[in-house]
């Protein structure tokens, strides 16, 4: 059986999650699973590239038995074959984020039609299922539930605990993850905050003007990445809206307590391993800090769930229910 991957074009500067997710499910596959990797020409922007992308899309379903559009670019499903197709759903951020017009067309043109056009759908968490089931009018049976996995190299890492000024460790930068919020939370907290995502003018002026001690990370390499959770004390993501939030499970492998929102998929992925905070209140998430900073039982017991935690979310059992999947598409 051949699988056709379907990649976008990678951003400069972009978030690379989903091709990494991918790149491991393909270097765990059986042998008698051939991978092909077809990457779009041109990034996902404007009407002409997208169209471009669609028609290379078409032809290059030739090279396989089945083809799996892997998320971002819902819209190469569009002319692929109906019976051979999977799509990947990451989540609706996008559809989140825009009101009237704007909005009615991405639902049409980046979930119905593609959802349409796909034989059936994998989602990464039940939260996001539950969330395209409101959007689209499907069968529910039609979606299937895999979840992801992070990188094996992220391993256990004991380090002291600085109750002083610990280093808290910020992944992702984007609006959703709030660091408006997170920043005014922490104001009165003696802290480091590390911070790994290009940063906007205002957020750097709310950190002067707060007088938050902070470092900046971009452009991270695999290496680095690990290193920063490796040295930081606490793992903060108080996003807003996730349809996974892979740093849960990073922050639970390497064993650093995490604090992290209780909405939408957040909880659904952290179980009992996180401080669950509402990542609209300020107070919430200033109380939360706080506990993990002053009550070490606490702390001690988040790492240890997070422990237990990642033993959900094992790569093994993903791609067996990939490889089902592929097979039930395939015959």
């Amino acid at each position: 059986m051949r699988v056709v991957f379907f990649q976008r074009k990678r951003r400069p500067n972009g978030n690379y999650s989903i091709e990494s997710i991918f790149d491991r499910l393909r270097k765990n596959l059986p042998k008698d699973v051939e991978a092909v990797v077809a990457v779009s020409k041109y990034e996902s922007n404007g009407i002409f590239k997208r169209v471009y992308n669609i028609l290379e899309a078409a032809h290059r379903q030739r090279l396989g038995d089945v083809y799996h559009v892997t998320g971002d670019i819902h819209f190469l499903t569009y002319l692929l074959k109906k019976d051979k197709t999977i799509l990947t759903i990451h989540d609706l951020g996008i559809l989140a984020a825009r009101s009237g017009i704007r909005r009615l067309l991405i639902k049409y043109f980046w979930f119905i039609l593609p959802v349409k056009k796909a034989a059936a759908v994998s989602v990464i968490s039940q939260s996001t299922k539950e969330e395209l089931l409101k959007v689209v009018n499907c069968r529910p049976n039609k979606v299937f539930l895999i979840p992801i996995s992070i990188s094996e190299r992220f391993v256990p890492s004991k380090k002291e605990f600085n109750h002083i000024r610990p280093v808290l460790l910020q992944i992702g930068s984007a609006p959703n993850k709030n660091l408006r919020r997170l920043i005014e939370a922490i104001k009165e907290i003696p802290c480091k905050l590390e911070i790994v995502g290009q940063l906007s003018g205002q957020i750097i002026q709310q950190l002067k003007e707060f007088k938050i001690e902070y470092e900046n990370f971009i452009n991270l390499s695999e290496d680095e990445l690990i290193e920063r959770y490796n040295n930081c004390d606490i793992v903060t993501f108080v996003s807003i809206y996730e349809g996974f939030g892979m740093p849960i499970l990073e922050a639970n492998a390497v064993g650093r307590p995490l604090i992290t929102g209780n909405i939408l998929s957040m909880p659904e992925i952290a179980g009992e391993a996180a401080c669950l905070v509402d990542p609209f209140d300020v107070d919430s998430i200033s109380e939360g800090m706080i506990k993990i900073i002053t009550d070490e039982k606490y702390r001690n017991d988040l790492i240890e769930k997070g422990f237990e935690n990642i033993r959900r979310f094992n790569p093994d059992d993903i791609i067996i229910k990939y490889l089902s999947l592929y097979k039930k598409i395939a015959q």
